[in-house]
């Protein structure tokens, strides 16, 4: 058994759905408790305000990034988003069109979003953004690397992209609407965090199924139990397919309820979304925005 088998074999991370479902459930039913202005707030904060279309190009991300320059002049009284993200051959645009202090450049990198090209290439992706100025990475796990059961190339590959970003944050997409089961999101959420992956997220938000709660519940599990087990704390973000207050509300609680207070902070849980950011700001202020 290597390293890696012997470290899904020691977790006791619950990988039954039904017990997942269950406990999801009773979170959610408390959720709106939290469904309050100081929260929503929090959570606008957390956003990682995300553009990722084929017709992308100079110009339109020039643009997107301004709305995030507008927002500190126009809602002074509200902390902006916490990163912008975007194709990695855009960082350096968003870099130098960024006015504003504690946003960070974000970028999808690594062959986003199916990781199917060969790791020369992926490292050299993640080279050129960092280079470019992002200072967060968000890569794909290699899921035909997970389907062989190859962990040995699948971590060294994901520990060669994490060393090659240097002081810049790596998340891990697990893509968690491929995976599919609770046992399937365990193991992938353990690998990425043995692969010294900065956060774990859930999903793409392209080909598969975005995030839901069931996968993060689990993945918050892993989470903790891998804290207790080493002392380093890593991050969570859920991705795809969350649009309204109410689902960010949701997460909100999910996190809360598994990890605690500590993660919530911007070093620990994001939120990649881009109509959300709006809704936030439309349940914060009681009317409808669309600053973003």
């Amino acid at each position: 058994m290597d390293r890696y088998h012997k470290v899904l074999a020691e977790s006791k991370v619950t990988a039954d759905d039904a017990v997942v479902a269950t406990e999801v459930a009773k979170i959610v039913g408390n959720a709106s408790q939290y469904a309050v202005p100081e929260v929503y707030e929090f959570l606008l904060s957390s956003i990682d305000l995300t553009t990722l279309s084929t017709e992308d190009s100079q110009n339109s991300v020039t643009a997107f990034t301004q709305k995030v320059n507008d927002f500190d002049n126009e809602y002074p009284q509200y902390r902006n988003v916490a990163a912008i993200c975007v194709y990695s051959n855009f960082a350096e645009v968003v870099k130098t069109t960024l006015e504003v202090t504690g946003v960070d450049v974000a970028v999808v990198a690594g062959g986003f979003p199916s990781s199917q090209t060969f790791t020369a290439v992926k490292v050299a992706d993640v080279a050129l953004a960092v280079a470019g100025g992002a200072d967060e990475v968000d890569v794909v796990m290699n899921l035909g690397y997970f389907r062989d059961e190859n962990y040995e190339d699948l971590c060294d590959e994901l520990i060669e992209l994490k060393h090659t970003a240097k002081d810049a944050r790596v998340k891990v997409i697990l893509e968690t609407g491929a995976l599919k089961t609770a046992e399937n999101i365990r193991k992938a959420s353990i690998l990425a965090m043995y692969s010294e992956a900065d956060f774990i997220k859930t999903s793409t938000g392209k080909i598969y199924p975005g995030a839901s709660l069931e996968a993060a519940y689990v993945m918050c599990q892993c989470i903790k139990e891998y804290f207790e087990k080493t002392g380093r704390r890593v991050g969570f973000k859920a991705a795809g397919g969350i649009r309204t207050a109410e689902d960010a509300v949701r997460y909100y609680a999910i996190v809360k309820e598994t990890l605690g207070d500590e993660w919530l902070c911007h070093d620990l849980f994001r939120i990649g979304a881009s109509s959300l950011a709006n809704n936030l700001l439309a349940a914060i202020t009681g009317e409808e925005k669309k600053v973003f």
